[in-house]
């Protein structure tokens, strides 16, 4: 046998580990595997975490807070004005309306009024006037066949009539009222009051003429406006309009929005829930994880048309 053909030493091409050393490198190996495997959940969860819905099960939101109204200004020297009788289903003041034209131009410029296929107020005299100041028609008012959305002079106001044309439908719903009970600026007048107001709303949602919400001794809980508003946005996954405008107060908008986001990162929460100035609008997307409404998609399209073969390369 030539020297080459020999067996190596048998200490040779070979690293023998002791029993400890052993044991620790299955350690180590183990402690590697379980690092990689939380590193790839963490990864996971965080993409999870984004989110992504289908988008006929989702729609766009446009939150307005009112325009500044006599109770604000009242209010902002003398909180306990708010207890007044004179504040009564409190109006826009001259301000107020001012802040409503700079929020229609801006709804023009960016586009949103020709998207929103709705307009759901609080029926209050502050909401309405800005819900048809900001979204209102174009157009003449003098027609006999169209009616305003509000007659001129209403709430104490010098402002013109307002057109119903070229402009979405209105609605008011009582659900995203301000805090109920107490404070004379957030009773409401009769329906058949508004109606004479403003013509082109539709009260037919509202079931009482009168307002039998609004108690003097009690004043609703904040809790409890929470679980009026997130009613009021499961209301708004039932409705076919996929953007909607909603006009309301700023106490709803703030306990509503608090009881949403929990799963978003601390700085999203905090720029959700921060408080609204008068006639502030941002726009949310709101989602039907639960399948509460109907909705069809508008644009997906279902393929193989015509139809042919067409077994996927990564099935086995």
């Amino acid at each position: 046998m030539d020297e080459n053909d020999q067996p190596p030493p048998s200490n040779l091409g070979r690293f023998v580990l002791s029993l400890p050393q052993q044991s620790q490198l299955i350690r180590r190996r183990s402690f590697l595997i379980r690092c990689s495997s939380s590193l790839l959940l963490s990864e996971m969860e965080s993409t999870a975490s984004e989110g992504l819905y289908p988008l006929h099960r989702s729609k766009t939101i446009h939150l307005v807070r009112h325009a500044q109204g006599i109770h604000n200004v009242a209010g902002e020297k003398d909180h306990s004005a708010y207890m007044s009788e004179e504040l009564f289903d409190a109006h826009l003041t001259p301000l107020g309306w001012q802040q409503v034209d700079n929020l229609r131009k801006h709804v023009h410029a960016s586009g949103i009024s020709k998207k929103i296929e709705l307009v759901v107020v609080s029926p209050l005299l502050r909401t309405m006037q800005t819900a048809v100041g900001a979204f209102g028609g174009e157009g003449s008012t003098d027609r006999n066949d169209v009616s305003p959305l509000m007659v001129e002079y209403t709430g104490d106001s010098n402002h013109p009539a307002i057109s119903s044309l070229n402009c979405p439908p209105f609605i008011a719903v009582e659900l995203c009222r301000e805090h109920l009970g107490v404070h004379p600026c957030d009773r409401r007048r009769s329906v058949t009051e508004y109606k004479t107001m403003f013509p082109a709303i539709d009260f037919s949602l509202i079931e009482n003429d009168g307002d039998v919400l609004w108690t003097s001794k009690t004043r609703e809980k904040n809790e409890e406006v929470a679980a009026r508003g997130v009613k009021f946005m499961k209301w708004l996954l039932t409705r076919e309009e996929k953007e909607i405008a909603v006009v309301t107060h700023s106490g709803f908008l703030f306990h509503t929005l608090c009881a949403y986001g929990d799963d978003l990162h601390p700085t999203l929460k905090k720029e959700m829930t921060k408080h609204f100035n008068n006639c502030e609008l941002r726009s949310v997307v709101i989602v039907d994880r639960s399948m509460i409404g109907t909705g069809m998609s508008k644009t997906d399209f279902p393929g193989k048309i015509p139809s042919g073969a067409d077994v996927p390369s990564d099935v086995i």
